[in-house]
């Protein structure tokens, strides 16, 4: 027993320091790395300007005249739009004309649910009683008492009633100003970190400035800013537009150790703030880590930057899980499993001896092993972890990819739902005619197969270059570039089944497509495999990069921009005297302990305007709530006098509106 204790601690210690040691390895290879690529880069730089005849101080000016006007040209950019958004706005609604009543009733379905919470927010005698009444929520649902901040990720609400009152902004603007301003200011940042994803993917500005205006003309495709200002994608995909930005810069190959640690820091604070920002944002980091994993699995990119960005995720899952008072649905979310599969096979690759048999039957099992081990644990963690979260996603996904069929009619409601259905052909000609989807096809055809070629040059044991240079016409050795093909074609997918998904996948085709007209290693990738002799191909590349863009700028101004002057000085009329009617029918006439049915845009309407009970929220992410959407309705069909008596006394309807047209001049008393 002796000797066998012995031998178990002696074999505990050598495992130990051999993971401490490996550890170490680990961080003293990234350091030598950060060190060489400091000192080789302005050895390169130095090697460079004596060979053109440059001093030092002139390249020195250069390069900080071009960030700065770059900056400037983003941060103004991002400005503009928030200014366009905010002018657009006022024309369309009047909004300083209307009355309160009028003002809310221009948010509509679940936008008018978080604004409200918003206006108890503001409403109570302090923020923690506002905190706790949300917290334990039984005046908004009937019959049903919530966690309002956590199943509805009212984070938003809570930082925006906080800074209105914390910058005693109460005697100087409006609490609905306010809101929408913060939200007009994301979307400015939003299209600030396109710019900079297209400027460093680049090289050149003039590829934001192309970005920012295909984004901009193509608003009905790229954001649901117009008519759901308060919606949960418009408070976090700016900070998801951010941590691409910065995870594009991380990528880069040859980075100094100040740019690396920025961008990783960036990554790290933007990643958390988009999950806590939004309850679908860990499904969106699922298909970005399966973008990397993909990059890390050709061996493309640098594994230890690929899997700095996996100690990000896991460590944003688990502090969203302990501040959403822990949150179930991050425990069972696919990221996690993914990310876990993914450390494990990291772990396992690092502890086999290179060169064995067992090193490279691991790297030739690797994706197989990722996946069979990711299936494992969230189905091992569905069955451990009690969870009700998203459960009816699943069922919906595998109707619509046709797996199952269901006469079940929460599932057929959804597959009615416009945004769950396929995009129409409306989308693609738009997209057409602004120019951005065949340029885009045409930059994701020239990425795609330059990145085939490197993937294939990599399986035959070629190595990667330290640095790519314009004359090698090698743009999908680029590992930032190869990200942003894969993310792009994955989003892409999703987008052709889902139109909803459409606002996820447009605004990065227009920083793609942005990006590829303006580089000079696309042009030049393409004329190595034209072999140009007649112009020399390097002059011809930046030629193309200068003129297309500037053609296509010239090009979209003189189409769009009058459109655009004309959306901004027309006056245009919202006007609902029937709902205004009905909201103020409920102020004055409906008894106090009323609850109303209906169907769910309007629910959240009357609880925003009146701060009645309702029977159902408009909201997809609960199968209460979807349940009972589904009594609401059969409730109000068709049926045997018996039947409509028995199903509305399922809820604690006292009224009900089932005017299909308006649903607002009609109501039953039951």
């Amino acid at each position: 027993m002796g000797f066998s204790g012995c031998s178990f601690r002696n074999t505990v210690a050598i495992t130990s320091y051999k993971m401490s040691s490996g550890a170490a390895d680990l961080r003293q290879r990234r350091k030598q790395n950060c060190t060489e690529s400091d000192k080789m880069a302005p050895e390169e730089r130095h090697k460079e300007n004596s060979k053109l005849g440059r001093s030092p101080k002139y390249m020195l000016i250069q390069r900080f005249a071009k960030l700065f006007f770059g900056c400037l040209a983003a941060v103004t950019s991002g400005m503009m739009y928030a200014v366009y958004l905010s002018t657009y706005h006022e024309r369309k609604f009047w909004f300083s004309s209307r009355q309160e009543l009028e003002r809310e009733i221009t948010f509509q379905g679940d936008s008018a649910i978080y604004y409200s919470f918003y206006k108890e927010l503001l409403k109570a005698p302090s923020f923690e009683r506002g905190v706790y009444e949300l917290t334990h929520n039984n005046k908004t649902v009937s019959l049903k008492t919530i966690n309002a901040v956590q199943q509805m990720t009212l984070y938003p609400e809570l930082i925006a009633s906080v800074l209105y009152q914390a910058s005693g902004s109460e005697e100087v603007i409006e609490p609905v100003y306010f809101y929408i301003g913060i939200v007009f200011g994301l979307q400015g940042i939003y299209v600030t970190a396109l710019f900079v994803t297209s400027w460093v993917m680049s090289g050149t500005w003039l590829a934001g400035m192309l970005t920012v205006a295909w984004f901009i003309i193509n608003r009905t495709d790229t954001t649901r800013i117009d008519y759901s200002i308060p919606s949960r994608e418009n408070w976090a995909l700016p900070y998801f537009a951010c941590q691409v930005a910065a995870l594009t810069g991380y990528l880069k190959k040859n980075l100094n150790c100040s740019a690396e640690k920025f961008c990783y820091l960036l990554v790290s604070a933007s990643t958390y703030t988009f999950m806590m920002m939004w309850e679908y944002s860990h499904y969106l980091l699922f298909v970005q880590a399966v973008s990397l994993f993909l990059l890390d699995s050709f061996a493309l990119a640098q594994s230890e930057k690929v899997h700095e960005v996996y100690k990000i995720y896991m460590f944003s899952l688990f502090l969203g899980y302990l501040l959403q008072f822990e949150n179930s649905a991050l425990l069972v979310s696919p990221l996690l499993s993914l990310v876990a599969a993914l450390m494990l096979s990291k772990y396992l690759q690092m502890n086999v001896k290179k060169g064995t048999f067992m090193s490279r039957l691991l790297k030739i099992m690797y994706i197989y092993l990722v996946l069979t081990v990711t299936l494992t644990l969230n189905l091992l963690l569905k069955m451990f972890v009690p969870h009700k979260e998203n459960e009816h996603l699943l069922k919906f996904l595998e109707i619509k990819l046709g797996l199952n069929t269901t006469k079940n009619f929460t599932m057929n409601w959804l597959l009615c739902q416009e945004s769950l259905q396929a995009p129409s052909q409306d989308f693609f000609l738009r997209l057409t005619q602004s120019s951005l989807l065949p340029f885009y096809i045409l930059v994701l055809i020239i990425c795609l197969f330059s990145v085939t070629q490197v993937v294939f040059r990599r399986i035959c044991g070629e190595p990667l270059k330290e640095t790519v240079k314009l004359e090698d016409g090698r743009i999908g050795e680029r590992p930032e570039i190869v990200y942003h093909v894969i993310h792009t074609i994955l989003l892409g997918s999703l987008a052709m089944c889902l139109e909803g998904m459409k606002y996820l996948w447009t605004p990065y085709v227009c920083m793609l497509a942005a990006f590829g007209v303006c580089s000079p290693e696309l042009w030049m990738t393409l004329f190595k495999w034209l072999r140009l002799k007649a112009v020399h191909p390097i002059l011809l590349a930046l030629i193309l990069s200068m003129a297309v863009p500037t053609i296509i700028g010239f090009s979209l101004w003189k189409e769009f921009f009058p459109r655009i002057m004309t959306e901004l000085s027309e006056l245009q009329e919202f006007y609902d005297p029937d709902t205004v009617e009905l909201m103020t029918w409920i102020k004055r006439q409906a008894p106090v302990a009323a609850v109303f049915a209906g169907s769910p845009q309007l629910m959240g309407v009357i609880k925003l305007c009146t701060g009645w009970m309702v029977s159902s929220l408009p909201l997809y992410n609960d199968d209460d709530l979807l349940k009972r959407n589904e009594n609401t309705f059969q409730a109000n069909i068709s049926m045997q006098n018996v039947n409509l008596h028995q199903q509305r006394q399922m809820l604690p309807i006292q009224l009900s509106i089932t005017s299909p047209a308006l649903e607002t001049s009609k109501i039953d008393v039951l």
